[in-house]
């Protein structure tokens, strides 16, 4: 089925993290607009959206901003997509050694319902916002200044989205060119996959790992951050599927299971071992030894025995 860009580019939302500034989110709008992006999500906005300054901003993309979403967490925010962007200006340890440009690395967001997510203009996003990204982008800008500001840096991105979903409409209506017209970056190919797992789903695959892990001990609570980053990056990698998330949410299920049924039987066999202790003899060996049913004085060393012993 081909695909013309307005239908890529109508999957991508924009997402803004604690924006601060009207005006930047007025600007945003416009851009958006400009570009084609339709959707908009303000993750608790610092600012009011709708104001006289955002919608000076806007001019004619009043509608962006009346459209736009307002939610409280970065999960809702991602609530239905399948693959998710983070854009950072420094380096992070919980990124991937490897920050992508925008052009090679935004059009895997056209594949599937997708985020692009910006952080706040006063810090950018956090290493815990950051986790809920698959993949890292970073816009090159010099080292005396490396820092956009946010409607500019979303005005960059917004362009390479574009340009990557026009492009991909005329590959899919059997153009060759695999450069832009005016410049000599070969543009990425990619094919159409919309099997990718709701990031809702991964999330809920997070935390069911972490939790089993934790009650096992293979993880702790000091180290549990840095170790489930490995795991996010594992699957990040390997983008599995809704189906395969299932089987692996299943797989922990049944371990669950395994470890509660295991408890349940060492607890039977403790109060078995414990009923059976009590209901027992006395068989020491004093007992025995005074014992009339134990003629042979087994249990108590003779004389014999004890100058030898």
């Amino acid at each position: 089925m081909q695909l013309d860009s307005s239908i890529l580019l109508s999957r991508i939302r924009i997402v803004l993290v604690e924006p601060a500034g009207p005006l930047n989110v007025g600007a945003i709008a416009r851009v958006m607009k400009n570009m084609g992006l339709q959707q908009l999500v303000l993750v608790n906005p610092q600012c009011d959206p709708l104001g006289e300054d955002a919608r000076k901003m806007a001019v004619h993309a009043a509608d962006i901003l009346e459209s736009s979403r307002l939610v409280t967490s970065l999960p809702a925010a991602l609530q239905g997509c399948q693959r998710a962007i983070a854009t950072t200006s420094r380096d992070r340890s919980i990124a991937p050694p490897v920050m992508e440009h925008p052009r090679s690395g935004l059009p895997w967001l056209l594949e599937t319902p997708a985020a692009l997510i910006f952080g706040p203009e006063y810090r950018g996003l956090s290493n815990e916002e950051l986790k809920y990204a698959q993949r890292f982008v970073r816009i090159p800008s010099t080292d005396i200044y490396p820092s956009l500001n946010l409607a500019q840096a979303v005005a960059i991105c917004c362009y390479e989205l574009s340009e990557s979903a026009r492009w991909e409409e005329k590959r899919q209506q059997g153009f060759e060119e695999t450069q832009t017209q005016n410049s000599n970056i070969t543009q990425p190919s990619f094919s159409l996959n919309p099997t990718s797992a709701p990031l809702e789903a991964l999330e809920g695959y997070y935390e069911q790992l972490e939790a089993l892990l934790l009650k096992i001990e293979y993880l702790y609570p000091h180290t549990a951050a840095s170790r489930m980053e490995k795991f996010r990056c594992l699957f990040n990698r390997a983008q599995p599927s809704g189906s395969e998330v299932s089987m692996l949410r299943g797989i922990l299920r049944q371990v669950e299971w395994a470890l509660s049924n295991q408890r349940m039987v060492d607890d039977t066999l403790k109060a078995s071992h414990s009923a059976q202790a009590q209901t027992l003899p006395d068989c020491s060996a004093d007992k025995l030894s005074d014992s009339p049913k134990n003629p042979l004085n087994f249990g108590k060393a003779g004389p014999k025995d004890r100058s030898e012993a």
